[in-house]
């Protein structure tokens, strides 16, 4: 891992990952999500059918360190290394109403989440968690803001992880009885700093100007130098307590910030990362504000859990976060694959309201790997 004093090299403008070379007598290429280019030659041979690009391949995993979650109840996962890109989602309801939280992680569970994690605001919040995860069959993630208290509350519930947010805790104190308290159980912390939260900072204004600079080239700057900076902060604090079971986030509403933060915290950091667009809006868009930085990510090797976030049925962002993984090959398919043709002057059926008929009769129980076809004519059958 690089230190973080360090200034990476390369940054997300001009590409994370290294140089190659084509077959254009050494000319090098740029990979990079914003600029992925041969530099063109009278001289190449390459043959292409776009002269002078070289399509970029998908890049291997970025190795982290490895995390460890849950307990031998329900389960122990990992977060990072060679371990599969894990799904998240979050409740929407009232935590202190155990029953119906209940319920709800388990549909979530039955659509595929791996982890779950719960909103704990007050006191009768995290009096609550103790049944809560007694009764549920996947690990617990307590979402802290603002107070530090809950998250002690929350780890002698028996939670299976911790979010603390930096933009609404800062006192160091405070934030090293939460370490201590985890690091006596064994509980690892999520670091996840969100866009809506950070704010400037006087005693970290040289720090602040040297990363400005830094990014000044960026669409967004000196939000991502404000977030960079307060991840070094919060993570220095973890490291002089010797505590490393830290997963780290930046998520934004913005998915080419969202792209541009993690890959210069993945430079800068061996932490596993959890991926996110922080409040993307109603699934219509959600769906392609999360792809668009994703996939990006994933692709480029970067991502080790993620939770798409829709304003609508957390139940989507799990079958549409499992969904990305499936497309990428970072998982192996699990059920129906139901794929079926847009329709065009050939059509011989009403495709729509089939497709419709078969998506809602195909068992949500299945666990093969199986694609289903509708089409419309005989040229795609």
């Amino acid at each position: 891992m690089r230190p973080r004093s360090h200034i990476a090299e390369t940054s997300s403008a001009t590409g994370a990952f290294e140089g190659r070379e084509c077959c254009c007598r050494g000319r090098s290429w740029l990979n990079s999500w914003k600029q992925m280019i041969t530099m063109p030659s009278a001289e190449c041979q390459a043959g292409s059918r776009i002269r002078g690009y070289t399509p970029p391949p998908m890049q291997d995993r970025r190795k982290t360190r490895k995390v460890a979650i849950g307990d031998d109840r329900v389960g122990r996962l990992f977060i990072g290394g060679d371990s599969p890109i894990l799904v998240q989602t979050m409740t929407a309801g009232y935590t202190y109403d155990i029953d119906a939280c209940v319920a709800e992680i388990e549909r979530y569970r039955l659509a595929g989440a791996d982890v779950v994690r719960v909103a704990v605001p007050e006191r009768k919040d995290t009096d609550a968690l103790r049944e809560i995860i007694k009764q549920v069959k996947v690990p617990i993630v307590a979402d802290v803001h603002f107070h530090f208290q809950r998250a002690l509350e929350a780890v002698e519930a028996g939670v299976h992880k911790i979010r603390l947010n930096p933009g609404n805790i800062s006192d160091r104190d405070q934030v090293n009885q939460v370490i201590d308290a985890c690091k006596e159980r064994k509980i690892p912390i999520r670091i996840g700093v969100n866009e809506g939260s950070i704010i400037e900072r006087k005693d970290k204004q040289k720090r602040m100007e040297e990363l400005g600079k830094y990014f000044a080239g960026h669409k967004s700057g000196h939000l991502l130098a404000l977030m960079i900076a307060k991840l070094e902060e919060y993570v220095d604090i973890f490291e002089a307590r010797n505590f490393h079971d830290v997963v780290i986030s930046a998520k934004s509403m913005d998915p080419a910030l969202v792209i541009d933060v993690y890959t210069e915290i993945a430079a800068r950091f061996d932490y596993p990362l959890h991926l996110g667009v922080t409040h993307a809006g109603p699934k219509s868009t959600g769906a392609i504000r999360s792809v668009a930085a994703l996939s990006t990510l994933i692709a480029n090797g970067i991502g080790d859990t993620l939770r798409i976030s829709y304003a609508s049925d957390h139940v989507d962002e799990v079958k549409d976060g499992l969904e990305i993984l499936y497309c990428l090959g970072k998982r192996p398919r699990k059920g129906i694959e139901l794929i079926a043709c847009p329709t065009c002057g050939r059509i011989q059926v009403d495709l729509f309201t089939l497709v419709k008929e078969v998506e809602e009769k195909l068992s949500t129980q299945i666990t093969l790997p199986i694609k289903v076809a509708v089409m419309g004519c005989i040229v795609n059958g």
